[in-house]
């Protein structure tokens, strides 16, 4: 009874930046759970570099190419994929995009513009255009990936954009699921902890800055992209039909202290 609550089987999802990092583990737990995935990239050489990854472990899925940035671009992804598949089930925001360690008073408009249009206009744009079609069917589940970094202000890099950029991706998240939940579509989100990604690949370069986040986890470590998969996985499947609206720290106790 329990674990047939975690089975995608027949549902069709998206999952935005999909090609890479945290959002190719998405794919993989979702077509592992039974459902037919969709990765939606800006890239095409990436995302046909995770479907070909998935290939190999034998998972077939298919790729559109959509810049979250581009509303009509995201509308016709959602038009093709519903004519294709006849259905949209699960959706998960997970394009995003980080540029840290610039004083505020030295952001530079153009910086500050592109990451809260990737990581929260970007989200909002595909919750509008592939909600659409959840509400039209009356059932569906948004997983929008968020971070702690929406909750806490981090530290010692200055990312005042894309913390306040996943600030607003968690009301996003709360507003729609209040607004959504009684039709049938439960919107929730997952904040991680740093993540062992391309995006933070950088970063690790970086010993001194690396070695006060390691200090300031309790667990001692960086996460992994299959551990917000997995928390993801649950939270777009039946295992979690009580659940809209929540925002869900799988951040290795950064925020407990």
């Amino acid at each position: 009874m329990y674990l047939d609550r975690f089975r995608l089987t027949g549902r069709v999802a998206v999952v935005t930046g999909g090609g890479q990092g945290i959002g190719l583990a998405c794919v993989e737990a979702l077509c592992e759970a039974g459902a037919q995935v969709v990765i939606a990239d800006r890239d095409a050489r990436v995302a046909d570099e995770g479907r070909a990854a998935l290939l190999a472990k034998g998972y077939v899925v298919d790729v559109v190419v959509m810049d979250v940035t581009r509303p009509d671009e995201v509308d016709a992804a959602a038009a093709r994929v519903l004519a294709e598949k006849g259905r949209i089930d699960v959706l998960v925001c997970n394009a995003g995009i980080a540029r840290f360690d610039t004083a505020s008073e030295e952001v530079r408009d153009e910086d500050w513009l592109a990451v809260v249009d990737v990581n929260l206009n970007g989200v909002f744009w595909c919750c509008r255009a592939f909600g659409r079609v959840m509400l039209a069917a009356g059932r569906g589940s948004i997983v929008n990936i968020g971070s702690m970094s929406g909750i806490i202000a981090n530290k010692p890099q200055a990312q005042a954009n894309y913390n306040a950029s996943k600030a607003g991706v968690h009301h996003l998240t709360k507003s729609l699921a209040a607004e959504w939940g009684a039709r049938g579509v439960r919107v929730n989100a997952v904040a991680p902890t740093y993540i062992n990604t391309p995006l933070t690949a950088l970063s690790k370069s970086n010993k001194a800055m690396y070695d006060v986040w390691i200090e300031n986890t309790p667990m001692g470590r960086m996460g992994e992209p299959d551990e917000i998969a997995a928390v993801v996985l649950f939270l777009a499947s039946d295992a979690a039909s009580l659940m809209t609206g929540s925002i869900v720290l799988a951040d290795a106790g950064y925020t407990s202290w």
